[in-house]
C-alpha cells in the first residue's frame, strides 16, 4: 500500500474557542481539548489504526499540538518538525475574522495573507515539504498540528493551489487521512470527530 498522512488537529484551546487566529502564540489546551486528546488517542489506538505501529510521527512544537500528541499516547514516538507551525498571521495573530474585517474589509486570509507574517508562498513551501516527506516515505506518517496548516497541506496533497484550503475546514481534535485512489491523491477521510461523540 502506498504510504499515507494522518493529520490530528490539536486539541480545543481558548482563541480556537473564540476564533482567534493563533499563529505562534503558545495558547495552552482548556481541558475540553485535553479529554478530546485522549479521546482522539484512543482511537488511533483501536482497530483499524492499532496504534499505527509502524507509522512515523511528528508534531508541531508548539505546547497545544504537542500536548495533544502526548496525551493521545505518542509523544515517546513524535519528533518535533518546525515546519508544522501554524501559519505566522503577523499583525494579526489574536484577531478573530470579525476583528480583522472591521479593519481590512473584504479580506480573505487564503488570498490576501497577512501583514507582516508568512506569505502565501511560505505557506505553500511548507505544505509542499509535509507532503514531500509523506510521500517519500515507505510507511505512514502521522502529523500533530494546526487548523490552517493542516489545511493546506490537505490541499497541497490533491495538487490544488493553496485557496482551496478555504473550502475543507477542520475542527479542534480531528482525524484526516490522505491517501490515494486509482494511484492519484485522495481525501479517504477528513475533519471527521466520530471519537468525540461515540
Amino acid at each position: 500500500m502506498a504510504p499515507r498522512i494522518l493529520l490530528a488537529r490539536h486539541g480545543q484551546t481558548e482563541w480556537s474557542l473564540s476564533g482567534k487566529h493563533t499563529g505562534r502564540t503558545d495558547v495552552p489546551l482548556l481541558d475540553e481539548g485535553r479529554r478530546g486528546a485522549k479521546t482522539l488517542g484512543e482511537r488511533l489506538h483501536r482497530a483499524p489504526f492499532d496504534g499505527l505501529p509502524g507509522a512515523e510521527v511528528f508534531t508541531s512544537p508548539l505546547a497545544r499540538a504537542r500536548e495533544t500528541c502526548e496525551l493521545a499516547g505518542f509523544g515517546e514516538r513524535a519528533t518535533s518538525w518546525d515546519t508544522l507551525m501554524e501559519w505566522d498571521y503577523g499583525a494579526y495573530e489574536g484577531m478573530t475574522p470579525a476583528e480583522i474585517q472591521a479593519v481590512r474589509p473584504g479580506w480573505f486570509i487564503w488570498r490576501d495573507g497577512v501583514p507582516g507574517g508568512e506569505t502565501l508562498e511560505q505557506v505553500t513551501a511548507r505544505a509542499d515539504e509535509v507532503v514531500g516527506r509523506a510521500r517519500a516515505a515507505d510507511r505512514d506518517v502521522l502529523v500533530f498540528a494546526h487548523g490552517h496548516i493542516l489545511r493546506s497541506i490537505g490541499a497541497r496533497w490533491l495538487g490544488l493551489p493553496l485557496d482551496f484550503a478555504a473550502r475543507i475546514r477542520l475542527h479542534p481534535t480531528s482525524l484526516s487521512v490522505l491517501g490515494w485512489a486509482y494511484g492519484e491523491p485522495a481525501i479517504e477521510t477528513w475533519n471527521d470527530l466520530g471519537h468525540l461523540t461515540a
